[in-house]
């Protein structure tokens, strides 16, 4: 397992090591005592899978609020996406910046999305699945986001044509109007 620091570089990506032979292919996709050798101590509890039948379709940007925020570690096992993650901790150098990162099933990239970010994708082909690992459980109480086209954060979509977006997703407030200290920066 490799992991690369990207221009936030408390968003990592990561290659498995892959074996190839005549019957396929095996990796490891995850190893906590990888992440430790990384300072990362992250305790995986949940994880899902999403389908999305269109490319275009766009997910996000979306949070947990503390007391239940999440860490995400995020794969492609079919199609490719555009990953993008907004880092929304306040204090920090990068407050407000955002990484984006394509990530796919050919190239079995994975992208860490620590907590203090905002998190979403744009899907680049049809029926793409993408499962990822949460640090937390889903709570809707904390469940947050930010408008996916905040003219503040000017976020490359890369985008050809209006992206198929969620009800929910159409109406996510501003990133200006989040709370204050939501993510407090606390860099020991």
């Amino acid at each position: 397992m490799k992991f690369h620091r990207l221009s936030i570089p408390d968003v990592l990506l990561i290659e498995a090591d892959c074996i190839v032979d005549e019957r396929g292919f095996f990796s490891e996709t995850f190893r906590e005592d990888k992440f430790a050798e990384q300072a990362i101590h992250v305790h995986f509890i949940q994880e899902n899978r999403s389908l999305s039948g269109q490319a275009g379709t766009l997910r996000g940007l979306h949070f947990q609020a503390p007391p239940r925020a999440q860490d995400k570690l995020v794969r492609v096992i079919q199609g490719s996406i555009l990953d993008v993650a907004v880092d929304i901790r306040e204090g920090s150098p990068t407050f407000g910046r955002s990484v984006s990162v394509e990530i796919s099933k050919q190239n079995e990239l994975q992208i860490f999305v620590p907590k203090g970010f905002a998190h979403g994708f744009v899907t680049l082909e049809p029926n793409t699945e993408v499962l990822y690992k949460t640090s937390n459980y889903f709570a809707p109480d904390c469940d947050r986001g930010i408008f996916w086209n905040d003219p503040d954060l000017a976020i490359d979509w890369k985008l050809n044509s209006e992206p198929i977006l969620s009800a929910r997703d159409r109406i996510m407030p501003l990133f200006l109007d989040l709370p204050k200290g939501l993510f407090p920066y606390d860099r020991l």
